[in-house]
């Protein structure tokens, strides 16, 4: 399956799991993309703000990310780096839990599940497992079992069903030509 190159800027209303928007922004780099974004949004009465700087290579797998999280003036942040071949370091640290994790993603986010879409390049009613080394909003990197289901291809869209059983979550996911999420149902619509 062939994308078209993504957008300069995307942007996604989030709705039901919390209020918020997101907005990103891509570039392309020597041999594959940067992805800068920041998520603002209330959740469970709290208000906090997740700013992103994301290095994929050009299949995709995520090369690092810089992640911060503010709320109210109090920030911190947390450098999430993986070798391409499913290895990472979160601060530094080898974390061997989240060995064969190819791509990050983020809780705050609905730009990310684009990775594994790209990475996998599934043709129609074929199915892959791809765990991410997950980043919650609280900044916490935790492994994340995920599978993805190529349902169809009405052209420009794209669909797939989305698993996360730890999570207990699944729906059904509508892309756009460049593999960006047009629908991420309880979780975010995109408007730009």
């Amino acid at each position: 399956m062939n994308f078209s190159s993504p957008p300069a800027v995307a942007a996604w209303l989030h709705q039901q799991a919390r209020t918020g928007f997101e907005v990103a922004g891509v570039q392309s780099v020597n041999d594959g993309w940067v992805l800068s974004g920041c998520t603002s949004a209330v959740e469970e009465c709290k208000a906090w703000v997740v700013d992103y700087q994301i290095e994929v290579a050009a299949d995709w797998t995520t090369r690092s990310a810089r992640v911060t999280r503010r709320v109210g003036a109090v920030g911190r942040g947390a450098t999430i780096e993986g070798d391409g071949r499913g290895r990472w370091r979160v601060d530094g640290v080898r974390r061997d839990d989240l060995d064969g994790c190819l791509d990050i993603d983020l809780e705050s986010s609905a730009l990310t599940n684009a990775f594994p879409v790209h990475r996998l390049a599934l043709e129609p009613r074929q199915s892959a497992e791809a765990p991410a080394a997950y980043i919650r909003t609280s900044l916490a990197v935790e492994r994340l079992e995920q599978t993805y289901t190529r349902v169809d291809s009405q052209e420009p869209h794209q669909r797939f069903q989305y698993r996360a059983p730890v999570f207990g979550f699944e729906c059904e996911l509508l892309y756009d030509a460049s593999g960006f999420a047009l629908s991420y149902p309880g979780i975010a619509v995109r408007t730009l």
